[in-house]
């Protein structure tokens, strides 16, 4: 710890060099007995003065939390001499803790601290700075600890009972019905019964009334290839919260829903820097996702990207695309309907900036705003002419009435083409 001069002791030593200065030169002996108090304490400090000796421990009591959550952070010191007023400052995830405390000889003492978190991400917990002071007050002693430990914060899920249903599934068990006919438990439709068929599939109803055997045809139940696609180009910000902060809650738990459908789920990652995971299943890949989401940030880029940036194999034939995006980047709106003009199920879930954007103080701000709005509902009717939907979503509305939209949507334009 290096040690540092506290204002007392210039203050005592000017103090007793002026008395006893003022004795000499004045020959008034009074004058150097006001002074001499000073100079005891200042030789009794610089007697006593001694580095503390202090052994500090951390502990978190786990290392992953959701945001929302209170974690627990346990500080255990010992004190090997006696300090009369340590100064304890620790960082926290939601901001510094200052503590200020005294230790007795051979003290051990136990501190648990709270802290929300408030915002997803990997964090370090733990540095801190220590600030210990003599009984006097005439030297400090100041150093920095290292023992922060690392804690996941993982966004909050949104509330979710349905999900958009892609257009084609995969040959793989799950739990979606597929539009094909085969091995399942969902009715699709009868036929004449034909050699080789199982007799569980005999249709006895239908049989006595046709006079001939009929069969039950099922939908087989097949998973989906689901890919989550996250535009971090820009984000609108204010304070504490941002387009990206809401994004990213919305990937993780569209990942999480369709992960429990037993589909295949895969990420990408398109902005500043492209970051992608293959598509997969189980608890496993939900971790990978989401793990894959607190690195997310936005990496300010000019140069061009297009879909030709992003590795084929991300992309599974008959996959639906869920673009999670504010909109706000030509090159992200670019792909997207690149992708669909590829053949791709794509839905896009727009993170809404128009929370984020500031009010408008004037005549002409106003105006401007207004335009930005039409040229934004613009784009919208521009994806929508290609056939594919966009909803508009802000934070604090469900994610499931979002969600909802898009499977009108979808329904209605089936209809249309029939």
């Amino acid at each position: 710890m290096k040690r540092t001069a506290s204002p007392k002791l210039g203050a005592y030593a000017g103090l007793a060099a002026l008395g006893l200065l003022a004795a000499l030169v004045l020959g008034r002996p009074e004058l150097a007995v006001l002074a001499t108090p000073f100079a005891l304490v200042l030789f009794a400090g610089l007697l006593a003065a001694r580095e503390p000796e202090i052994r500090v421990a951390l502990e978190l009591d786990r290392e992953r939390a959701v945001e929302g959550e209170i974690v627990t952070i346990t500080v255990d010191l010992h004190a090997g001499t006696p300090i009369e007023r340590l100064e304890l400052h620790l960082e926290l995830v939601d901001g510094e803790t200052p503590l200020t405390l005294r230790l007795a000889w051979d003290e051990e003492r136990t501190i648990e601290l709270q802290a929300r978190c408030k915002r997803w991400g990997g964090h370090l917990v733990g540095e801190l700075f220590l600030r210990a002071h003599d009984r006097l007050d005439l030297f400090g002693y100041e150093g920095t600890l290292d023992r922060r430990q690392p804690l996941k914060i993982y966004p909050r899920a949104e509330e979710l009972r349905s999900l958009v249903t892609p257009l084609e599934t995969q040959v793989f068990t799950g739990n979606q019905v597929a539009r094909t006919k085969g091995e399942g438990i969902e009715f699709a439709d009868l036929r004449r019964y034909a050699y080789g068929d199982s007799l569980r599939r005999i249709n006895w109803r239908a049989s006595a009334r046709r006079s001939e055997l009929w069969v039950n045809e099922m939908h087989p139940e097949r998973n989906t290839d689901v890919i989550v696609f996250l535009d971090t180009f820009v984000e609108a910000r204010e304070e504490d919260e941002s387009t990206l902060d809401v994004a990213v809650r919305a990937a993780a738990t569209l990942a999480d829903r369709y992960l429990k459908r037993k589909d295949r789920v895969g990420l990408i990652s398109f902005g500043g820097y492209l970051n992608w995971l293959l598509p997969g299943s189980g608890l496993i890949q939900l971790y990978r996702i989401v793990d894959s989401l607190l690195d997310t940030e936005i990496i300010l880029s000019y140069a061009w990207k297009g879909v030709d940036v992003i590795p084929p194999r991300t992309l599974p034939p008959k996959a639906l695309i869920f673009a999670v995006t504010p909109l706000l980047d030509e090159r992200a709106v670019t792909t997207l309907i690149d992708l669909r003009a590829r053949g791709f199920d794509l839905a896009v879930l727009e993170v809404s900036p128009v929370a984020f954007a500031s009010a408008a103080t004037g005549e002409q701000e106003e105006l401007a705003h207004r335009l930005w709005r039409l040229k934004r509902d613009a784009l919208r009717a521009r994806y929508q002419r290609f056939g594919v939907p966009v909803v508009e979503w802000q934070e604090g509305e469900p994610l499931e009435g979002a969600l909802a939209e898009v499977g009108a949507f979808r329904r209605q334009a089936r209809y249309s083409r029939v």
